[in-house]
């Protein structure tokens, strides 16, 4: 039986495990990482069938369903070397060498430190602060896993504890009927949610009714590796509402990087489950149109806000003292300009409206709070990663019972919740428009392909939550009339991406000077990427960092001589109107130091456009490549047919046919050369 902690691995982060495995299934290339992972040294596997790495009874990884997708990624179990399962995160490439022909370039990093890395002591903290029993069970129905709440229950669940089996037989423990829903939810994969059991102390003398979701865990081949099991105390009907709310959350509440919306969101959402009256005052440095402040919280002083939400069950909101945009100045002394100050929530059942108290000496608050009713308050601050984003109030003036401990606790939960995301909202903004201006200031400007091609490109930034990607090109008129054409794509997004898409464009611009065909440019670029990642201080690099295609064409002999490192082929508009698709070799991305790269040498006719693009523009969550590849040719061939000629016209026709209505999920980049 496997170690209890193996199923998920352990250890400090670390490289990934990195191999390659031919069309056959045979092991032709092994790192060092990869060793560490399995428990394989180099000499024990090269050569050796993939299948030692896989537990029996397992498909191929880079076989069956997969094998006609260029990339995919998930879980999948291996199997170390002395028989223990590895639950890891696996990604695969398809790859073209040149001595075994197709193969996949694998990397594998255990799905615990997969889970471990920029958010992961987020994902921690949430999971161990709800009140919710989470576990994960392997296909023996083993504990593998199980978070604090959950090893709270062990002595009243010993099945709990890591590595106990479900079948198990524990004297006065009586788990057949679970046993036989997490058996067949293992089968047939069809989750089972809220369902309701008892539960008794070992004593007897307690009982409580519990809420259990189960679902069954998929690896990358489709096939089950086990089940994970939430459980709730809902034995107060609260608790049942209190849930309700919390998944009503999830759903309502930061459902776009919008923070003024995410704080109306959570205003919405608790009036009227939880209060009355919410309002939602935010930093005016989380506001995307205001300068960024550094706020500096004392109790002589504390810096203004700005209403972001309000909500009320009464219309017109009486119960707001200002309306949404208005600034809010916090006077101290109160509990608010504590709550900002300390950072924890003030909570008041019942509001004291006699001399000498803070209201007493608020004359307009009190006025309006003795309007309307006001009898109960909660002031929640708006806390993530340590800062204090703003506050919320909730109250109560309809409802008459004061605000409870477990009402205090929801809109705690509420509020970190919406905090988060607009501390992500926040973060998102500053860091976009920093690399949106970063890469306008790296990517190219005034291109032109001289006397050898026209030319003409566009460049179309995504809306999507990701921040802005690595996509770039170039044109360089190089000193003997020919001209090499450039795109790429760097892994990843935000700042880091695009200052990396700069640090690759000046090397292939550097590289392309020294006169070398394509190829070999592609081989000096990944060997210096890979150089410069090992000299960083940061996390290693990711094996597959980025894509490139580098073409060089000669009007001379209208030769063009082109290479791709794991990018996607041009498109070729020929003058008869036909779009192919050339079949270069293809490499691995940039950054792995694998491979060598491989050239392909084709004589093109005057008047051919070579389309050069980025993956934004082929490839979507619901379709692969070929079918984006697909589009692009029909989209080339209907531009033709509509003698759109002019390059700048054609390539704002071939984007817009090929999204349609459909805003672009990645970054696109477009770089389109007409031979003269």
């Amino acid at each position: 039986m496997a170690a209890p902690d193996s199923i998920l691995g352990a250890g400090a982060k670390k490289s990934p495990a990195l191999f390659v495995v031919d069309a056959a299934g045979t092991v032709i290339g092994w790192t060092a990482p990869a060793g560490e992972l399995t428990g394989y040294r180099s000499e024990e596997i090269v050569g050796r069938s993939g299948r030692l790495l896989l537990m029996p009874g397992r498909s191929n990884l880079w076989s069956g369903r997969l094998h006609d997708k260029e990339r995919w990624h998930g879980l999948a179990e291996l199997r170390h070397r002395d028989g223990d399962r590895l639950l890891v995160r696996v990604e695969g490439a398809r790859l073209a060498t040149r001595l075994a022909g197709h193969a996949w370039l694998l990397s594998a990093v255990p799905a615990d430190e997969d889970l471990s890395g920029k958010t992961g002591s987020l994902l921690e903290s949430l999971i161990n602060s709800f009140p919710v029993a989470m576990a994960i069970w392997d296909r023996e129905l083993r504990c593998v896993w199980r978070n604090a709440e959950a090893e709270r229950l062990t002595e009243g669940f010993p099945y709990y504890r890591t590595g106990q089996s479900m079948a198990d037989q524990i004297p006065g423990r009586d788990n057949g009927t679970l046993l036989e829903v997490m058996r067949r939810v293992l089968k047939d994969g069809v989750p089972v949610i809220d369902r309701e059991s008892r539960w008794t102390s070992a004593d007897h003398n307690e009982e409580r009714m519990l809420s259990t979701s189960i679902s069954r865990l998929d690896g990358v081949d489709g096939r089950p590796l086990g089940v994970c099991t939430l459980v709730l105390d809902v034995t107060d009907s609260r608790a049942r509402d209190r849930l309700h709310l919390l998944r009503e959350a999830s759903i309502r509440v930061g459902t776009t990087l919008d923070v003024r919306r995410t704080a109306q969101e959570l205003a919405d959402l608790a009036v009227p489950a939880l209060a009355d009256f919410v309002s939602v005052d935010l930093g005016e440095s989380v506001l995307p149109d205001t300068l960024p402040m550094q706020r500096l919280a004392t109790r002589a002083r504390v810096p203004a806000f700005r209403r972001a939400g309000l909500a009320s069950v009464h219309e017109g909101i009486p119960e707001a003292r200002w309306a949404l945009n208005d600034v809010v100045f916090i006077r101290p002394p109160s509990p608010f300009s504590d709550v900002v100050v300390t950072g924890e929530t003030h909570f008041e059942p019942f509001i004291d409206f006699s001399p000498g108290t803070w209201i007493d000496r608020d004359v307009e608050r009190a006025r309006l709070m003795r309007a309307t009713g006001m009898h109960t308050m909660l002031i929640v601050p708006l806390k993530a990663r340590g800062d204090v984003l703003g506050v919320t109030v909730f109250a109560r003036t309809d409802n008459p019972r004061p605000f409870t401990r477990d009402d205090l606790m929801l809109a705690e939960e509420l509020a970190a919740r919406a905090a988060l995301s607009l501390d992500n909202a926040r973060r998102y903004t500053r860091e976009r428009t920093t690399a949106l201006a970063l890469q306008r200031d790296l990517l190219p400007r005034g291109l032109s392909g001289g006397e050898s091609v026209e030319v003409a490109s566009r460049y179309l930034p995504s809306d999507v939550h990701d921040g802005v990607g690595g996509d770039w090109f170039d044109v360089i008129r190089l000193p003997d009339g020919r001209v090499a054409l450039v795109v790429g794509d760097v892994t990843g997004h935000g700042i880091n991406a695009a200052a990396t898409m700069g640090r690759m464009r000046t090397a292939v611009r550097t590289l392309a000077y020294v006169g070398l065909r394509p190829h070999e440019v592609l081989t000096h670029l990944d060997r210096l990427i890979v150089r410069l990642s090992d000299e960083e201080d940061d996390s290693p690099h990711d094996p597959t960092g980025a894509t490139c295609l580098y073409a060089v064409y000669d009007p001379a002999t209208r030769r063009c001589v082109m290479s791709t490192a794991g990018h996607p082929p041009p498109a070729l508009l020929l003058p008869s109107g036909e779009v192919c698709f050339p079949r270069i070799p293809s490499g691995t991305p940039i950054g792995v130091g694998l491979g060598a790269f491989e050239s392909l040498e084709l004589e093109l006719e005057p008047g051919t456009v070579l389309a050069l693009y980025t993956d934004g523009l082929i490839e979507t969550r619901s379709s692969d490549l070929d079918v984006g590849m697909r589009r692009l040719g029909d989209a080339l061939i209907r531009a033709t047919q509509a003698r759109v000629t002019p390059l700048e016209r054609l390539c704002e026709s071939v984007i817009s046919s090929v999204l349609g209505d459909t805003p672009a999920e990645d970054d696109i980049a477009l770089l389109t050369a007409r031979t003269r």
